[in-house]
């Protein structure tokens, strides 16, 4: 697994323990050894920049998903052993947002930032939460995904 870790803020981030968490997620997920995924740490002007550009809302937000293909939970994508890596996409994450939002609902820190990068991984392959049944597929994978590094989700 490649995954690329850009840390571009000032906030203390466990960089190596979340740069394993998402090799985890990948292998779980059955992407091959090529896959590469970008973890994106910035401020918060700098979401708010990207929700404004990308997503047309107002604001900071905790995490973003920039994947490059559509994909579906659990279809991996035909690869050839002589192409490209396969490019999932980048999650971008401001930590100063995250620390805030998990003062506010009681958890450390760590699972909170480990909950953001699991669950903008999970969006790049294919995991949405639009509708009830979707939110509860995605909560639920996040919640087996966390508990196999001793995170919780809150």
């Amino acid at each position: 697994m490649s995954v690329f870790v850009a840390d571009e803020q000032r906030e203390a981030v466990g960089l190596a323990d979340l740069h394993a968490l998402a090799e985890l997620i990948l292998r779980e997920e059955g992407f091959p050894e090529d896959a590469e995924v970008t973890l994106l740490f910035v401020d918060e002007s700098e979401t708010a920049s990207y929700n404004g550009r990308f997503l047309d809302r107002d604001g900071p937000t905790d995490v973003l998903a920039f994947p490059v293909e559509e994909l579906l939970p659990g279809v991996i994508p035909d690869t050839h052993p002589q192409g490209p890596p396969l490019m999932l996409g980048d999650v971008v994450i401001a930590p100063s947002y995250v620390r805030r939002q998990a003062d506010e609902h009681g958890v450390t820190f760590e699972d909170e930032m480990a909950l953001m990068v699991t669950h903008g991984i999970l969006h790049l392959l294919g995991y949405d939460h639009v509708d009830d049944d979707e939110a509860e597929r995605m909560e639920e994978r996040e919640r087996q995904l966390l508990a196999r590094v001793g995170r919780q989700r809150r």
